[in-house]
């Protein structure tokens, strides 16, 4: 019982920033991780989850009804739902998936910049178990999974700094993974590889052109990084004792 109070504490409690080191340090270590093809590699598959994530939630939220979710090995995956072909919530649904990252980090970042470092994690653990409910393949599981578990070691062992760490390294790397992905789709397109690309899809639903869908995401990711570096700095603050 005593634990369980303690847990509760700890999720409705803000706590205080941890050194600028440690803010500064998982900036770092995200960026490099973002930079490095073979960790981008790796990590690529928590940008995909966001993103599946990101066109599930909001195709719920629209009133769709959600088919299921496919996360494959190569880092891809899809989301099928049905309802409308067209119309609003269509277009939202198939917008979100490349924003979902930069604004799951930026909500992230928000939590953290007001020192809910348990809420913040939990908020990731509570996610990743709604996306299980809908994984149709294997690796999806797993990799969900996989993703669920680092998270309970990092709730139930870790100490208050390591704790902490984790949780800006994870904020970190969504906000500044979220614009690679458009990047990369810039290029495909550019190449004539991307024919079926949200940001096309987008422009069959709208009547507009993919490129344009291209930019916005671009900016609105960037936008999202930003804000959410500046939220983190100013918790590291650069502004005050460390924990």
């Amino acid at each position: 019982m005593d634990r369980l109070t303690s847990g509760w504490d700890l999720l409705v409690s803000a706590e205080p920033a941890p050194p600028a080191v440690v803010v500064l340090g998982t900036a770092a270590l995200a960026l490099l991780a973002v930079g490095q093809p073979r960790s981008w590699r790796l990590l690529r598959h928590v940008v995909t989850l966001a993103h599946e994530a990101g066109h599930a939630g909001v195709a719920l939220l629209c009133g769709r009804r959600l088919r299921g979710v496919r996360l494959h090995s190569d880092t891809s995956g899809l989301t099928v739902t049905s309802g409308r072909p067209t119309g609003p919530g269509m277009v939202a649904t198939v917008a979100a998936g490349y924003l979902a990252p930069a604004l799951l980090g930026l909500a992230a970042a928000l939590a953290l910049a007001n020192g809910y470092v348990v809420a913040t994690l939990v908020g990731f653990l509570v996610l990743l178990a709604a996306v299980l409910v809908a994984v149709r393949n294997a690796f999806g599981v797993l990799s969900v999974l996989t993703s669920a578990a680092l998270l309970v070691a990092v709730l139930g062992w870790a100490g208050p700094v390591p704790r902490k760490a984790f949780a800006y390294l994870l904020t970190w790397f969504l906000l500044v993974a979220a614009p690679r992905p458009v990047l990369e789709l810039r290029r495909k397109r550019g190449r004539g590889r991307a024919a079926d690309s949200d940001a096309d899809q987008l422009a069959r639903l709208t009547g507009t052109r993919g490129g344009l869908w291209v930019a916005v995401f671009l900016l609105l990711t960037l936008a999202a990084a930003a804000t959410g570096a500046l939220l983190l700095a100013g918790v590291s603050g650069l502004s005050g004792p460390g924990a």
